[in-house]
This record gives C-alpha cells, sequence and structure tokens, in this order.
C-alpha cells in the first residue's frame, strides 16, 4: 500500500487529481478488475515530472483509455498515471495535425475531416487514446500510426526526462514499438494529404459501419491476440473450438473469436482464464503459439503456464 506521505507529497505537487484506492475497472474496456493504490491524473509535464522524481520504488502503470488492459480483481499496487483534459489539445501544422496524448483516436478522425485532411480515417473505429495507439502502433484495415506518424514527443517516468522520437527510430513493426515501458507519450505528429472533407467523412462512416457489421459489442478489448504471420489469430481460436467458449460471466464471442466479451457478473480472473485456455487451445491444435494483444496489469492466478505475476 502506498504510503500516505507519498500521497501528499503528489498532492502538494501535481495540478491534476491525485486519489487513493482508485477504482480501475471504469477506465477499461472491458470493465473488470480492482483499484490503484494511487491514481494520478496529469495535466501538464510538470505534474508527470513530480510523478518521476517522487513515486520512490513503486511501480507505475501507465492508463490511457483502458481499451486493450486487463486489470488483476486484486488491482494494482502502485500509482496509475494517466493524461488529463490538459493533453487533449490539437493543432494545425503544414504537414498534418499535431495531437495531445490523451486525444481519443475516433475524435481525432473527425478532426481531419473537418480539416479535409485524408490519410487518419482508419483510426475513426479504434478506441483508443493518441498516445496509446502510439506507443502499440494501432491500425485497422491495413493502415497503423506507422504510416501516419512524423515524431511523437514523450516523457520517461522513470526519470523525468524528456525526449522527440522520430517515427524511423520507433522500431514499429506489426502492433509494435520500442518505447520503453514508462515511455508516456505525450503529443505527436501526423502527416495527412489535403482532400475534401466531405469524402473523408464518408470513408470514416463506412469504416464505422464496418465496425458495428463485423465486430461483436460488448465489454471488450477488441483483438485478444495478435495475428500471427500470414494466419488469422480469429481463425486458428476458432479451429481450436473455442468460439463460445465461457469462463464464468466471460465468453469467447460467438461473432468472432479473437473476442472475448466481459458479462455483468465477469471478473478479471473469467477472462484471464478464458485467455489462457484460448492461446492453450491453438497450442494444442495447431502449435502456433499467440502473442496477446491484451497488456495485463497486476497479479492474477496460475493457469496452465502463465506466469502468476503480470506487470505492464
Amino acid at each position: 500500500m502506498t504510503d500516505a506521505a507519498t500521497v501528499e507529497r503528489l498532492r502538494a505537487r501535481v495540478t491534476g487529481r491525485v486519489d487513493v484506492d482508485a477504482p480501475l475497472a471504469p477506465l477499461t474496456t472491458f470493465r473488470v478488475g480492482g483499484p490503484a493504490d494511487v491514481m494520478v491524473e496529469a495535466e501538464t509535464e510538470d505534474d508527470l515530472r513530480a510523478v518521476a522524481e517522487l513515486r520512490g520504488d513503486l511501480p507505475i502503470a501507465i492508463v490511457g483509455r483502458g481499451s486493450n488492459l486487463l486489470v488483476s480483481d486484486d488491482g494494482f499496487r502502485g500509482i496509475a498515471i494517466r493524461l488529463g483534459r490538459g493533453f487533449r489539445d490539437h493543432e494545425r501544422t503544414d504537414d498534418g495535425l499535431v495531437f495531445g496524448g490523451a486525444v481519443q483516436l475516433p475524435a481525432g478522425a473527425r478532426l481531419t475531416a473537418r480539416y479535409g485532411l485524408t490519410g487518419f480515417e482508419f483510426a475513426a473505429e479504434i478506441p483508443a487514446t493518441f498516445g496509446g495507439a502510439v506507443r502499440m502502433n494501432a491500425g485497422a484495415h491495413g493502415r497503423s500510426m506507422s504510416d501516419v506518424l512524423a515524431w511523437t514527443d514523450v516523457i520517461d517516468l522513470a526519470s523525468g526526462d524528456g525526449r522527440r522520437v522520430t517515427v524511423a527510430d520507433l522500431g514499429y513493426a506489426y502492433r509494435h514499438s520500442e518505447l520503453r515501458p514508462l515511455d508516456l507519450v505525450t503529443r505527436g505528429e501526423i502527416v495527412l494529404a489535403p482532400d475534401d472533407g466531405s469524402a473523408v467523412g464518408e470513408r470514416i462512416a463506412s469504416f464505422l459501419r464496418w465496425r458495428r457489421e463485423n465486430q461483436p459489442p460488448g465489454r471488450s478489448a477488441g483483438s485478444v491476440f495478435k495475428n500471427p504471420p500470414d494466419d488469422s489469430a480469429g481463425r486458428l481460436i476458432d479451429a481450436a473450438g473455442m468460439k463460445g467458449a465461457r469462463a464464468g460471466g466471460a465468453q469467447v464471442s460467438p461473432v468472432h473469436a479473437n473476442f472475448i466479451v466481459a458479462g455483468p457478473d465477469a471478473t478479471a480472473t473469467d477472462v484471464w482464464t478464458l485467455i489462457a485456455a484460448m492461446r492453450s487451445a491453438v497450442v494444442r491444435t495447431s502449435g502456433v503459439e499467440l502473442e496477446p494483444e491484451v497488456r495485463f496489469l497486476g497479479a492474477f492466478p496460475e493457469v496452465e503456464g502463465w506466469l502468476r505475476v503480470v506487470e505492464t
């Protein structure tokens, strides 16, 4: 448990919110999991530097929109940090737009239509913040952040140091960057091309229709696993007989086998158990070891070959 003195020092330095025993479930799309000892909602870069300076040996977890995060039922023993309204800004540039790290991708995509810029339509259906999308090289419909990003500013929450990283230095690969675990994205620039705003808006609408028609509704984190080379995680999971499987209040979606939907009575352990079962079934039937796209935060039960504590 975080000591009271650390909390008071944080409250004295941070202009944003500092909450104790803060629920994390409402900040994730699964809507499950326990609280963080401390939650900091940063409004300025100085807030982020204060956390780096004052955290001592406490672990830190970066929480964005929580669209690919599963939090343990026991919560997180440390400081969870997310960006507040101070990082939801945007700026028009000669080449495109600069977004703050807390800008929601769907909102950012709509802005490109307003400015008559094309190339970012794919982001309209990704339920993530700009910072989270930069970190994981989020994408859809054959395009990803690596196709549009020029540079990003990050602050290292281990040291408080800031730096600018070009897209060439991010080591981008499929749903991967080489940003370090405590590198927090504060802003970045995307390079886009001029186009008719109405045409951009129509493409955005078509992508959103596709999402509604092809992806299951409900409390999920999108794709559970990354697609292996030249194959589909959903196809492998379906072939392994896991589509529709249940664990407690969670279910592998009957609509798309690479989605888990958490029902109203689901726990994080239910979701965790299903993820482990899906991975084991695919290994058993096809020999492929799927890599999770979901991030795990906190301590989880030991389940057939999975580590007990996973913190990212």
